[in-house]
């Protein structure tokens, strides 16, 4: 029944967007080298989205896959804590989330289009959990970097609520974004690195082949 509703859910949202009108880690500042250009026409403006869906393993390697994602890095965001670990945030104690934020061109995915794959990557009816990661660290949350964003999160969020695409209602928590700390290396590009690790087999490997399904029209090739 989920899994019907979550296509469903697909559907909506891009009938929303019509009507409204393995990457390898590189670090923040790799990124903004790589897009540094003196011939400002050639390139498009890399917008910015930052989700928490459970844990940023999972997401991650989900969002990776969509074509006009260009970086994702693994972090956290929402706390009271300056540079956090990974262990202070696992203990539950900096109000921190583990979150991704998503770099991508606006000319080839739409920041609906990303609210269409963060609603369906993850259950967010369940408060500060999914599945067996349980804490305020994996609850699902969107920071919002404009207005616009802001706006259409919250949108969506009321119209899902409203049309009870889910049993339970849609419990994601919708805030300005204010600060990202980046995840040590060993966490980016985490799946892709690490397949054979046990986590990655019985948990993300399924949430990225569903997540395949799901959008195949929209991976990269």
């Amino acid at each position: 029944m989920i899994r019907i509703t979550k296509l469903c859910l697909l559907l909506v949202l891009m009938q929303l967007q019509a009507c409204a009108q393995k990457d390898n880690y590189h670090s923040s500042k790799t990124f903004k080298e790589m897009n540094a250009t003196t011939n400002k026409e050639k390139v498009h403006k890399e917008e910015t989205a930052t989700f928490g869906a459970g844990c940023y393993w999972c997401t991650e390697a989900q969002f990776q896959q969509l074509k006009g994602v260009r970086l994702v890095e693994s972090g956290f965001s929402g706390g009271h804590v300056d540079n956090p670990s990974y262990r202070e945030v696992c203990n539950g104690t900096t109000g921190h989330a583990e979150v991704c934020n998503i770099y991508y061109d606006p000319a080839v995915i739409t920041f609906d289009e990303l609210l269409a794959a963060f609603w369906t990557c993850h259950d967010p009816t369940t408060l500060n959990r999914q599945g067996n990661d349980v804490g305020t660290q994996y609850r699902s949350v969107i920071y919002y970097h404009n207005d616009e964003q802001k706006a259409k999160s919250e949108a969506y969020k009321k119209k899902l609520n409203d049309e009870k695409a889910w049993e339970k209602p849609v419990v994601t928590e919708i805030a300005p974004f204010k600060q990202f700390y980046i995840a040590d290396d060993y966490h980016q590009n985490y799946y892709n690195n690490n397949k054979t690790q046990s986590y990655c087999q019985f948990v993300v490997g399924p949430k990225v082949e569903k997540f395949k399904k799901v959008f195949k029209d929209k991976l990269k090739k």
